[in-house]
């Protein structure tokens, strides 16, 4: 029971509508919807994200997609199974692609565009890691000019002081405790991530290179001769 009540000492709802309520209006004015909902979404990462074992499986399917390629034809390798959707997605455009700077403008604009969604979602975290501190000198500085208004009533001072005292508390707990190791956990998966693709992009680029080269060219189309009248 003691241990409960010392609990509810932490909690206030004026300081945590101060701080979580402040904080989200100055997200949602800062970022666009999509990016918000982009790191929302990129929560589930955290817990199921396993670059290493990633990476692995992304060797083994380069393997097979080379393995198609000397044994059938580039063309085939679309038919490589994997469970990754951008391997698919790449064996697709190496199928299909016509010599490999097709394929290498693919790669470098499909590795892109994944670069700049990782950072939207990131910079939302990093601009609430921002935001809750400045939101919790906020809340201490209405707790300051109430209990300074109220001098003249002790039983007053408490609760005006618990208000500036918890919404630091709260602000420094959402940053560096929430909002900071978030941002830093996703901004490492993505580089991870995007390392082991940028890899074996490059590792396709060579087969398409390899294959492309040494297919012989085109059989010249044999033009009817034209009968000349006498």
């Amino acid at each position: 029971m003691i241990a409960l009540e010392d609990i509810a000492r932490y909690i206030d709802p004026i300081a945590l509508m101060i701080v979580i309520g402040g904080t989200f209006f100055v997200t949602v004015f800062r970022s666009p919807l999509r990016d918000i909902g982009a790191a929302l979404r990129a929560l589930a990462m955290i817990g199921r994200a396993d670059p290493a074992a990633d990476a692995s499986a992304a060797r083994v399917c380069v393997s097979r997609i080379r393995e198609l390629a000397e044994l059938r034809s580039l063309s085939c390798v679309d038919r490589v199974e994997t469970a990754q959707r951008f391997l698919l997605r790449a064996a697709r455009t190496l199928s299909d692609a016509r010599n490999p700077a097709d394929f290498s403008r693919w790669a470098e604009s499909e590795i892109e565009a994944r670069r700049q969604r990782h950072q939207a979602g990131i910079s939302v975290w990093r601009g609430i890691a921002e935001a809750a501190p400045a939101m919790g000198m906020i809340g201490t500085i209405i707790g300051l000019i109430q209990m300074f208004s109220r001098m003249d009533d002790p039983a007053q001072l408490g609760p005006a002081m618990a208000i500036a005292m918890l919404t630091t508390l709260y602000g420094v707990l959402l940053s560096s405790g929430i909002a900071a190791p978030i941002a830093g956990r996703l901004e490492g998966l993505s580089e991870a991530e995007l390392a082991w693709q940028e890899s074996a992009c490059r590792q396709l680029e060579l087969i398409a290179r390899e294959e492309l080269d040494r297919a012989p060219p085109p059989a010249p189309v044999a033009r009817p001769r034209l009968r000349t009248v006498p």
